[in-house]
């Protein structure tokens, strides 16, 4: 008989450190931009195009989905965890931490507990934003001036994604992390 206590530790031993969004969220629209060209870095560094999350933050983007989806609408995410060695490659394209997380400290989308996101029509089609992902200029910001339907559709995006718990960054409109996201280790396990 297994101990209780040992029983426990073996059980989240067994648990997947990410799992794919697309099993959580069935809907969910997935264009990895690391996995094409279309991109900062006008290349591929991924070699998959699945979105993969740590369990908690995937059950939260579903919650956020669900919340979208009684709006008609829905996610579409562009990028998710990213392993360690991407991050690497990444930095050694663009050592620059306005742009690249420096892979020694590693960032939250190693982690798994990162996403880029935006929103969508249930037909794929993304709505109007204040700027294209990976766009490094001001006008990404949280709070910069965009046309009436951007600003809404960029607020609407926040109020879902912050009523289930995500913590946005200031500095890019879809970027959205756990709180926590800390308390998980960087991770390089494959796409």
């Amino acid at each position: 008989m297994i101990p209780a206590r040992a029983g426990l530790l073996l059980l989240l031993s067994c648990a997947p450190s990410l799992v794919d969004v697309r099993e959580r969220i069935p809907d969910v629209f997935v264009d990895m931009r690391y996995a094409g060209t279309d991109n900062f870095l006008k290349q591929p560094v991924y070699n998959s195009g699945r979105c993969l999350l740590r369990p908690a933050v995937a059950d939260r983007l579903a919650r956020a989905a669900t919340l979208l989806r009684g709006q008609g609408l829905r996610l579409l995410v562009w990028d998710c965890y990213r392993p360690l060695r991407v991050q690497r490659k990444m930095w050694a394209m663009v050592p620059d931490e306005r742009y690249v997380a420096d892979p020694a400290k590693g960032s939250n989308h190693n982690r798994g507990a990162a996403v880029d996101v935006t929103l969508a029509e249930p037909s794929g089609r993304p709505l109007p934003m204040p700027t294209g992902h990976d766009d490094f200029t001001p006008a990404a910001r949280l709070d910069a001036p965009a046309s009436d339907v951007a600003r809404f559709n960029r607020e609407r995006l926040r109020r879902a994604m912050e009523a289930v718990g995500f913590a946005p960054l200031a500095t890019e409109w879809w970027h959205y992390a756990d709180p926590d996201a800390t308390r998980y280790d960087p991770l390089d396990e494959p796409l």
